[in-house]
């Protein structure tokens, strides 16, 4: 017969999402039948079942109300379908705070009714999130300092810990479990709270390149020298090596003009050439 949806299809988001421990991911979808109800069937399966933790899996309707678990004894549930109009519902995996790098659970749900028969499958992997610490202005290696010396106590979950010079009041911060990682830098003074949400490597990727010591200095600039044995004194820049990160200066107040060629973090930029 023609317009005859058959038996249950499927459409929407499904497929494998990667996860934090502790997390949860979510997909959308909707299914559609020529009979009702559905009867929607979970096989599961972990990698080293035995000592792998739980993962939690549910099935949501449109208005949230839960529908199946994976803790409950049966493996499947029916569904009322409402006609020809497709059921919307959600799936949810949330990845165990136990969770170690690359566990993963993967789930095949079949859908049958008296019209036939389909399946759909879904998978989580966990992963490493990387989360945003606000610090005190000009505090923020003192704090990393400080999480890195907690990060060896308890459980493991710090991987790396990033407090990019030229940002201030923020530290990027690594791991597989954002609860311990809260946890961990809860009792550091100078620790303000986390960013909601998490980061990326690409996000953060420019601050993981070294910046040549020289980038923002340009010939004309007033600077004063921070070290060396003219430490403190103001010279003017003649003449930059960025190859070499070094750049040579005149000192203004030296009687007889000599050339002083230093390092570029040497020097502080007082005025910028007009």
């Amino acid at each position: 017969m023609t317009g005859e949806i058959g038996g249950p299809v499927f459409s929407g988001d499904s497929g494998s999402k990667n996860v934090h421990a502790g997390g949860a991911v979510y997909w959308n979808f909707q299914v559609s039948s020529a009979a009702s109800p559905v009867n929607f069937a979970f096989a599961e399966s972990t990698p080293d079942a035995e000592n792998a933790p739980e993962w939690n899996v549910t099935l949501y309707d449109s208005t949230g109300t839960e529908l199946w678990n994976s803790f409950q004894t049966r493996k499947d549930v029916d569904v009322e379908l409402p006609g020809r109009t497709p059921k919307i519902l959600k799936f949810e995996v949330i990845c165990p705070k136990g969770a170690r790098y690359d566990d993963s659970v993967s789930i095949v749900m079949t859908m049958k009714s008296e019209a036939g028969a389909s399946t759909a499958e879904f998978g989580a992997i966990a992963k490493q999130s990387i989360v945003v610490l606000k610090t005190q202005i000009d505090q923020e290696k003192t704090v990393a300092d400080s999480l890195l010396a907690k990060a060896d106590q308890g459980e493991k979950d710090i991987y790396a810990i990033l407090s990019p010079i030229g940002l201030r009041g923020y530290v990027f911060v690594e791991g597989m479990n954002t609860d311990q990682m809260h946890e961990k830098a809860r009792d550091i003074k100078k620790a303000r709270s986390f960013i909601d949400g998490e980061t990326s490597i690409e996000e953060i990727g420019h601050y993981l390149t070294p910046v040549s010591a020289v980038v923002g200095i340009v010939e004309g600039d007033l600077v004063e020298l921070v070290n060396g044995p003219f430490k403190g004194e103001m010279a003017r820049v003649q003449k930059i090596d960025e190859a070499k990160e070094e750049i040579t200066v005149e000192l203004v107040q030296a009687m007889v003009p000599i050339p002083v060629t230093v390092k570029g973090d040497s020097v502080r930029i007082v005025e910028k050439e007009k």
